[in-house]
């Protein structure tokens, strides 16, 4: 197995995988979602891959067989984020037939090492049930805030 960071050249794979990733998540995707899903990625990866995301790979030959992604974001410094830079880990996958190998969890040890060196803030994630226990193991602690998290869908 080797594990490493992704280029461009896995981007019909990183498709492929962050469709998989939502349709379990969300319990399956419409063809309409899919196909628009399908033709927004390779571009986006294009532009943001190894700039503001990173994408963490375990492969096998040349086949990825788990992942984790990591969205780095920069604000305005405030007491919570001195720096200004904080990450969102994003698409932690791992291929069914791949899982409890620790493959994820060695992904997320990666990309953590290199958060720190980048001087972020902190990280987060939401986490799925089945993602929790990883995450406490990894030091992961759930977040309280006085804030409401709240969204405006346009």
């Amino acid at each position: 197995m080797d594990f490493c960071r992704s280029g461009l050249e896995y981007t019909e794979q990183l498709v492929q995988l962050r469709l998989d990733y939502l349709t379990e998540d969300h319990g399956s995707l419409s063809e309409k979602e899919t196909k628009r899903i399908s033709n927004q990625l390779p571009d986006y990866y294009k532009k943001h891959l190894n700039n503001d995301l990173l994408v963490y790979i375990c492969k096998d030959d040349n086949e990825i067989i788990s992942c984790c992604f990591l969205l780095v974001t920069e604000k305005p410094a405030n007491p919570d984020f001195i720096n200004g830079k904080t990450g969102t880990i994003l698409n932690v996958y791992t291929k069914p037939q791949h899982r409890h190998h620790g493959y994820a969890k060695k992904l997320i040890e990666m990309m953590l090492e290199e958060a720190k060196a980048m001087k972020l803030d902190f990280v987060e994630l939401k986490a799925t049930e089945d993602g929790y226990g990883l995450y406490k193991k990894v030091g992961f602690k759930d977040a309280v805030s006085k804030y409401h998290n709240m969204k405006y869908v346009l």
